[in-house]
């Protein structure tokens, strides 16, 4: 594989459904991720393993996954809220998992239904579970801290409260943290800023990720603050679909195709075919009529010569 300076991982099969009421069918799925594969993504996380009477839409999350692990060179990544999630989760054969730790205790309760105690505790019987199997099988285990930058139910998060939970995941036995703007309050200094104090708490290699929403217009401009503050990897989600239907107004993920476009114009490497990403939208767009979809290069299309 050619060598790549930012790593993509599309969220769409997973953030990118979950908040919206229409499901779209398993087949539908499986020609979605192998489209965005073969565009030149790298990371996708196909999927939750929460219970069905929560996220129907979700439902088939395994089922995507042993279709997604047939892809050569593929990581495939789901989210876990708990341990039974992370069960299911190492018994289909993931590659990486995220757990959503959410900073703010009243979206914590409200998402996953436990308190911050509780949720450590899951994080360690999580990590328990992992080094039963043989290191080659392991998957990547992430702690997510959700609404780092902010909470629309508990307003501002105090940064040394992401500092606490930043060490006390990578003391539970994570391999790495990463940090969510759930529900888009983030601005580029306050991005800076954080990573820069995390990365300083936990390691520089221990945060490499952030998952970025851009519901208030800034998404990009936070994007391009993560990458000045030693970021590799960036979530986003094909046509901007997504958000957390546990906080209010919490809609819009970076739109993958305006990212890679970004990121390609200003000489970064992503390793995607933007041509080929844009045309993944029709999978979606004929799987969910009615759907809205965003982005600015879909509308406007490519320049001349790009």
């Amino acid at each position: 594989m050619k060598k790549i300076d930012i790593v993509i991982s599309e969220v769409g099969p997973r953030d990118g459904l979950q908040n919206i009421s229409a499901i779209m069918p398993l087949p539908a799925k499986k020609i979605w991720v192998s489209a965005l594969a073969t565009a030149g993504l790298r990371e996708i996380e196909v999927g939750s393993f929460v219970p069905a009477r929560i996220l129907p839409q979700l439902a088939d999350t395994a089922e995507l996954v042993t279709h997604a692990q047939t892809i050569t060179g593929l990581t495939v990544a789901v989210l876990v809220p708990n341990y039974q999630g992370a069960e299911n989760a190492v018994r289909a054969g993931v590659d990486k998992i995220t757990i959503p730790f959410s900073a703010s205790e009243t979206h914590c309760l409200a998402n996953v239904n436990r308190s911050h105690e509780q949720m450590l505790e899951e994080v360690r019987k999580i990590v328990e579970l992992l080094k039963t199997l043989p290191a080659r099988q392991r998957p990547i285990f992430e702690g997510g801290i959700s609404t780092a930058f902010g909470c629309t139910l508990e307003g501002h998060v105090p940064e040394k409260k992401i500092l606490e939970l930043a060490t006390s995941l990578m003391a539970a036995g994570c391999d790495e943290v990463g940090l969510s703007d759930t529900t888009g309050y983030a601005d580029p200094a306050q991005v800076r800023r954080l990573v820069g104090a995390v990365k300083a708490e936990v390691g520089n290699n221990n945060l490499t990720g952030l998952h970025l929403h851009n519901t208030r217009g800034l998404g990009l401009a936070n994007a391009l603050a993560a990458l000045d503050a030693g970021i590799t990897t960036l979530d986003s989600s094909l046509g901007g679909l997504g958000g957390c239907p546990f906080a209010p107004g919490a809609s819009g993920n970076i739109v993958t195709e305006d990212l890679v476009y970004m990121l390609e114009s200003m000489g970064l490497r992503t390793g995607i075919n933007l041509e080929k990403l844009i045309e993944t939208r029709q999978i979606v767009q004929a799987a969910l009529p009615g759907e809205t979809m965003f982005g600015f290069i879909p509308d406007a299309g490519l320049p001349i010569g790009y």
